[in-house]
């Protein structure tokens, strides 16, 4: 007789609170939520052991919709609130979530500090090209758009977030896209399970003020099977391709976490010689 395999202790229905997402019907961010469900599930989170920190925006949201601790934080401040969590509790997995208006605008200057830093949290960024909560006006991710503040199109240009990324040496860039859930899991999870700062750009159409769902299935690819994703160098040559919108991990570097050296540093201090302290001081007396 053949035993029934065991259901996992964790399963989708274990991530789900009670409050109903209060996004517009077809938004990709439903995607996104699943996705999320998948990888914990996946991965067997307990959800005492994981946190989601948010910004402002509709995808902001979202720790209201996953049953782990949440913050749901300032407009532009998902990556300091995530690191410093992750610095007091480095035993919890931290995600970050959020959209891209929150993420490259308002928050964008904190991108390079948290590539510096190397926290080991992973940024999800819902990217729909637009301001949605505000009422559909351009984002810096946008190419082009005509909307209540730009009637006659943008003249800055688009933000490139994956070259971005690769520019500051971020040790983990990956591209999803909410309508492939199966890919989509994978690469939360990969992002997750990355012992480092991962950023998850996820294309997340808006389906009321910017409703680009056929031109991205238009344009969208996987990254070759032989792709590497540790030759930077190619990685940033292959996010400038007009032609294409890749899918998958376009560069993964390993480095020592912020945490981590935060713990040396901790240990190396409390290892001082008595008088070490008194040396530092007389130097600036």
């Amino acid at each position: 007789m053949v035993e029934p395999t065991p259901s996992p202790a964790f399963d989708l229905k274990s991530y789900k609170t009670d409050v109903h997402p209060v996004w517009c019907p077809g938004c990709g961010d439903f995607g996104v939520l699943t996705c999320i469900y998948r990888a914990f599930a996946a991965m067997q989170i307990q959800p005492q052991n994981a946190a989601i920190v948010s910004g402002i925006g509709c995808s902001s949201r979202l720790p209201a919709y996953v049953n782990v601790y949440g913050l749901h934080s300032v407009h532009g401040r998902v990556l300091p609130m995530a690191t410093g969590l992750k610095a007091a509790r480095p035993e919890i997995e931290v995600l970050g979530v959020g959209g891209d208006g929150d993420a490259y605008s308002i928050g964008g200057g904190h991108i390079v500090h948290a590539a510096r830093r190397n926290p080991d949290i992973c940024y999800i960024v819902m990217d729909n090209e637009v301001y949605g909560l505000t009422k559909g006006q351009s984002s810096a991710t946008a190419e082009d758009f005509s909307g209540g503040t730009t009637p006659y199109g943008k003249i800055e240009d688009a933000l490139n977030p994956i070259a971005m990324a690769i520019a500051y040496n971020i040790s983990f860039v990956a591209r999803g896209y909410s309508g492939k859930p199966k890919e989509l899991a994978e690469l939360i999870q990969q992002g997750i399970e990355h012992k480092g700062f991962a950023l998850l750009e996820v294309l997340s159409p808006c389906t009321t003020f910017n409703d680009n769902y056929k031109p991205i299935t238009q344009r969208i690819k996987n990254l070759p099977a032989d792709y590497d994703a540790a030759n930077r160098q190619k990685a940033f040559a292959t996010s400038l391709d007009k032609e294409n919108t890749y899918l998958g991990v376009f560069y993964k570097r390993e480095a020592s976490t912020f945490d981590k050296r935060m713990a040396d540093l901790q240990a190396h201090a409390q290892d001082g010689k008595p008088g070490d302290i008194e040396k530092l001081v007389d130097r600036f007396i």
